[in-house]
C-alpha cells in the first residue's frame, strides 16, 4: 500500500498538529454556541473523528453523504445526496467538516441546501484545499493544508476504498489510477 504512493504532502505528526490548532480555534469560536459538526462521508470521518477529540467545548455529530464523482476519478459535476442530515440544524451553529475541496461543486451544493435549513451559521472547515482546481469562490472558515492538483489519498480520502487507513496524506502514484 505505501508503495503505491508517489510523495507524502503532510506526516501523522503534521496532521496532528494543524487539527489541534484548528481544535483550538473552533473552540474559541464557537464557546457557549454548541455547535453541529456535520461531516461529509466517507472522506470527512477521519478528520471528524480527530477535530472533535481537539475541541474543548461541548459538540454534536451529524453526517451526510454527497455523491459527484460516480465510478470516475473526476467530478461528473452532477451533485446527488446519498444521506441526509436527521437533526433539525435551523437556528443551530453548524460547521461542515469535509476532507478536500477538488472543484468545489458539491461543497457548494450542500452550503446552498443546508443553508435551506436556516442555520444560524454556517461555516466550513476542510482538511485538503486543492487551491489551483475549484471556481467557485468557496469561503472556508479553517483550513489545514493546501495540496497540488495531485490524486490525494490517506487519512480518510481514498481511492476505489483503499488507502483511507494511511495516518499520512500523499499523492497516489498516476499508474494506479489511469
Amino acid at each position: 500500500m505505501h508503495n503505491d504512493i508517489e510523495k507524502i504532502l503532510y506526516s501523522e505528526q503534521d496532521i496532528k498538529e494543524k487539527v489541534k490548532e484548528i481544535g483550538g480555534q473552533i473552540s474559541r469560536d464557537y464557546k457557549d454556541k454548541n455547535p453541529l459538526l456535520i461531516s461529509i462521508l466517507k472522506g470527512g470521518v477521519v478528520f471528524l473523528a480527530d477535530i472533535m477529540r481537539a475541541v474543548s467545548i461541548p459538540v454534536e455529530i451529524e453526517f451526510m453523504g454527497v455523491a459527484s464523482y460516480g465510478n470516475s476519478t473526476k467530478s461528473t459535476g452532477v451533485v446527488q445526496i446519498t444521506k441526509d442530515c436527521n437533526i433539525d440544524i435551523s437556528d443551530r451553529h453548524v460547521l461542515i467538516i469535509e476532507d478536500i475541496v477538488d472543484t468545489g461543486l458539491s461543497l457548494n451544493y450542500i452550503l446552498r441546501y443546508l443553508q435551506g435549513k436556516n442555520p444560524r451559521s454556517l461555516r466550513i472547515c476542510v482538511l485538503l484545499d486543492k487551491v489551483d482546481t475549484h471556481e467557485p469562490d468557496i469561503e472556508m472558515a479553517y483550513k489545514a493544508f493546501d495540496v497540488p492538483d495531485e490524486f490525494i489519498v490517506g487519512y480518510g480520502l481514498d481511492y476505489d476504498e483503499k488507502y483511507r487507513n494511511l495516518p499520512y496524506i500523499g499523492i497516489l502514484k498516476k499508474e494506479i489510477y489511469q
